[in-house]
């Protein structure tokens, strides 16, 4: 993409928390920073990605199937180290290129959920190379990009929404396209991987925020009484999701009902979470 363009999607990105329109409208979007291989400069560049695993992301250095690797990846192979903001988190992460059988078996995975990256290889002559980002923050996903706490809650929660409006509209396209009656290998990642931080962010909220608010504010133990009875309620669904798309040949339709189930109860228990918690943490701030 040129220079200019970039820098429109990159300034849109910071401003809304990962969310932008126009050409990457809808699609999973991170800014990636690498330090220029000749110049030693930081480039910033936004790039799609594919969730994996609770600590790692993969990108794909397609360059819309041109013959030459795009500058961001020769950058990252001279220097692994590179900077990942993803909207809601901003963290340092070591760059991996993948090959062999790994490699052949993500991207056979990412044509699967999008053949457009099967025309990019069509295109070119070269092995389109699969990267692993292997986040290196520790004791948690990254730096909130917020302001204040009441923020940081509103942003992570925000970044759920987000995560789970993809999964839907991704399964509603597979039950159109879909020839095996099965979900797809990503869209299991997808599901996935979002239960799994859904489930961490709950636990951190249980074992770090509440206490701290309880100890603070003794008249909010009503609330935080039924947001984790609610927490537990949610639990509960994400297992249930979980055991549907842990199956290979997981029956779409069922995991459908899952993911609208755990859609409403999750947003109820966001806005009311919001409702209670985002005054008094900004408060104390």
């Amino acid at each position: 993409m040129p220079n200019d363009f970039n820098q429109q999607v990159i300034e849109e990105f910071r401003a809304n928390k990962g969310r932008v329109g126009g050409y990457f409208e809808g699609a999973r979007l991170l800014l990636l920073t690498t330090t220029g291989a000749r110049t030693g400069r930081p480039h910033t560049t936004p790039v799609g990605y594919l969730p994996d695993s609770d600590d790692r992301v993969l990108i794909i250095a397609s360059a819309a199937g041109a013959p030459r690797h795009p500058a961001w990846f020769h950058n990252l192979v001279a220097n692994p180290r590179v900077t990942v903001e993803s909207g809601a988190f901003t963290y340092e992460a070591r760059a991996v290129v993948l090959d062999g059988e790994e490699r052949d078996r993500i991207f056979a995975r990412a044509v699967e959920a999008d053949p457009g990256w099967a025309a990019y290889q069509e295109k070119t002559e070269r092995a389109i190379p699969v990267i692993a980002l292997h986040s290196l923050a520790e004791g948690g996903p990254g730096n909130i990009n917020a302001s204040s706490m009441g923020e940081a809650l509103k942003v992570v929660h925000d970044a759920f929404r987000r995560e789970l409006e993809l999964i839907r509209v991704e399964m509603a396209a597979g039950a159109k396209g879909s020839t095996t009656g099965t979900l797809g290998a990503q869209l299991r990642v997808n599901c996935l991987t979002f239960c799994a931080g859904l489930h961490n962010h709950h636990t951190g909220e249980g074992l770090a925020m509440f206490p701290f608010l309880e100890d603070r504010y003794p008249e909010l133990a009503p609330a935080l009484a039924r947001l984790r009875d609610e927490h537990d309620r949610i639990a509960e669904l994400v297992e249930d999701l979980r055991r549907v798309v842990g199956d290979e040949n997981a029956d779409p339709d069922t995991a459908r009902r899952d993911v609208e189930r755990l859609t409403t109860e999750l947003e109820a228990h966001l806005k009311y979470e919001e409702e209670q918690l985002i005054p008094l943490l900004d408060a104390g701030a």
